[in-house]
């Protein structure tokens, strides 16, 4: 039998989906994002998930389950009563997290503790109902001790979800096992003279070595690597789960182990991860199992829980990732759900999987009343917002980042955000027009200039500065382009234009866009040929400074920022892809030879 067409096979997927949903359950709200500066953790790892197991088709909307916050009620069976009184004051947040915060931040973080907690809470009711697997996509807070908060964590989630167990009659064995990167210390302290919880704990170090009536815990220290860490995990887990038999297993799957993990000084790869949630699921066997975040810095840290739970659901291992087409996918959802309005219909499949680094691209002329004619201030701080985008500049030390819309400068509509009230910290410089002249018939959106940086950062390797670069990258290229590209949706347009100002743009560009002229498309194929042995940087700098030749004259091949392309209509993409384009690029690059002038 032949392979299923694109459209064929996602009929068969949402078949399939009806007809066997998912064994799994899974916990989430819209407001699992808070961006805590000095915290690295990604504001939309929750969001990133869902997004993936929605697009891919491993669940369905109704598959998830939204909490509501745990009640001070649950919390008191943990935390004291002086320990919550204290929350009230900054001096106690600023211990917890370990730097000032401020009144405001330290109320919305108690909040949204308190949601995750809640969700924590609903995923044990959900395992132990259905007699499967519960995931809450967010939780995992298991530093906190009853009278007092630490390591981020306010609340202890995983102990008041137990706690309320208890009090509604739950008596059978509970099991904790945590995987965390980090020790599941104040688990261990909450149930240290509880021989019903078994609180069992493998980290990096031991944060409290108190005795515990039924625990296991250990302490591997740095730089440990997979064959170490699943070797200790198969030894001690078994005979754990044997001697306790558990009717529940709360699983703190942190995925700040890591090797890619930002905080993280471990070494387990992404095959070492996956075996241990694998192992994990296997050793319970029928037992009810709750599922936490926990741990994970760093945006690429979603990735391996997605992993887990595409497992879980699926029975086979996928690769998770998130590129353009994803982006804008859960932008549409997220601008649906916000507005109630169904956003503009799905138009391309361009595979984007750019590098994180942000590159700068172009300047011209533009001007009106509105960005665009459409969009107000108002709107592009709100979409900015709605889209999760503020939160990441948030999350990165930006704490109120301030967008400004220029309307009259005679370079163009532009649209920049700066990281602070007083404008001091530039991070993204947007300019737009509106272009119909540049292919026959069609109207494109022009960026004319984008500038994304952190004035913050630094490079750590000079040498690796792509030309235009003042500072490293933004991190958010693929988000902008997700936004560019949902604007495109609302106004009709045919897709976005730009000209490629260096070789190294029209490079990270080529995978997605196409040349509008195909003489172009024979330059840059040319050049790419005779550079082969040079990285992006050093191939950027060699044609810049004109070191790249034409073999018959010996001149210098000079960059001409060519206009490049990506068609989101059908008829933007016919126009691209005809074939009278494809023979003048071929014919035009069958004149051209350049080559490699040695310095």
């Amino acid at each position: 039998m032949g392979r299923l067409t694109t459209p064929v096979r996602r009929l068969a997927q949402r078949l399939g989906l009806r007809l066997h949903p998912p064994d799994v359950g899974f916990v989430h709200h819209a407001d699992y994002v808070l961006p805590v500066p000095g915290i690295p953790l990604d504001p939309l790892r929750a969001e990133r998930i869902v997004a993936y197991l929605l697009d891919a088709r491993l669940i369905r909307p109704r598959d998830l389950s939204q909490p509501i916050p745990v009640s001070l009620e649950h919390i008191s069976r943990v935390h004291t009563r002086a320990y919550l009184e204290s929350l009230d004051r900054p001096e106690a947040m600023e211990r917890i997290f370990g730097f000032p915060v401020s009144d405001e931040l330290g109320q919305q973080v108690l909040d949204y503790q308190r949601l995750l907690a809640g969700g924590t809470v609903q995923a044990t009711r959900l395992a132990l109902r259905t007699g499967r697997i519960a995931i809450n996509l967010g939780g995992g807070f298991h530093h906190a001790l009853p009278d007092r908060g630490m390591g981020f964590s306010i609340f202890n989630d995983i102990a008041i979800a137990i706690a309320r167990l208890r009090a509604r009659g739950f008596a059978e064995p509970v099991m904790v096992v945590d995987l965390d990167l980090h020790d599941g210390n104040g688990t261990r302290r909450v149930y240290a003279e509880d021989p019903t919880v078994y609180t069992f704990s493998i980290h990096n170090e031991t944060w409290d070595d108190g005795p515990a009536i039924a625990d296991t815990c250990i302490a591997l220290g740095p730089d440990v690597g997979d064959e170490r860490f699943l070797t200790v995990l198969r030894k001690e887990l078994p005979p754990a789960l044997r001697a306790h038999r558990p009717r529940l297993v709360l699983y703190v799957a942190g995925t700040d182990l890591a090797t890619d993990d930002v905080i993280g000084n471990w070494k387990i790869s992404g095959q070492g991860m996956f075996a241990r949630d694998q192992f994990v699921v296997e050793q319970a066997g029928r037992c009810p199992i709750s599922v936490v975040l926990a741990g994970g810095y760093g945006r690429r840290a979603w990735r391996y829980s997605a992993r887990f739970f595409a497992w879980l659901v699926t029975g086979r291992i996928l690769d998770p990732s998130e590129d353009i087409d994803a982006v804008v996918r859960r932008f549409r959802r997220v601008l649906t759900r916000t507005s109630g309005v169904s956003r503009g219909r799905e138009r391309g499949k361009a595979d984007w999987t750019l590098s994180e680094d942000d590159i700068d691209l172009g300047s011209t002329h533009g001007r009106g009343t509105r960005v665009l004619g459409q969009l107000s201030k108002h709107t592009i701080e709100l979409t900015l917002e709605r889209l999760g985008l503020l939160h990441q500049v948030r999350s990165m030390g930006f704490l109120s980042p301030t967008v400004v819309v220029d309307l009259e400068s005679p370079l163009g509509h532009t649209i920049r955000l700066f990281g602070d009230p007083g404008r001091a910290e530039l991070l993204m410089e947007l300019r737009l027009n509106l272009k119909r002249d540049a292919i026959p018939g069609m109207e494109t959106l022009y960026v004319e200039w984008l500038l994304l940086q952190n004035p913050r950062d630094r490079f750590t390797n000079p040498g690796r500065r792509l030309p235009g670069q003042e500072f490293p990258g933004l991190g958010l290229l693929r988000e902008i382009v997700g936004w560019l590209i949902v604007v495109c949706e609302e106004l009709g347009l045919d897709g976005i234009a730009f000209s490629a100002a260096h070789y190294y743009m029209a490079t990270l560009g080529r995978r997605h866009l196409e040349f509008v002229r195909p003489e172009d498309a024979a330059v840059f194929e040319a050049l790419r040929e005779a550079v082969p042995a040079l990285d992006l940087t050093e191939a950027s700098r060699a044609i810049d400074e004109g070191r790249v030749v034409a073999e018959r004259t010996g001149e210098p091949v000079r960059w001409a920022a060519p206009l490049m392309v990506l068609p989101l209509s059908e008829r933007l993409r016919a126009h691209i892809s005809r074939p009278d384009y494809r023979e003048r690029a071929r014919r035009a690059r069958a004149e051209l030879n350049f080559v490699l002038r040695s310095t």
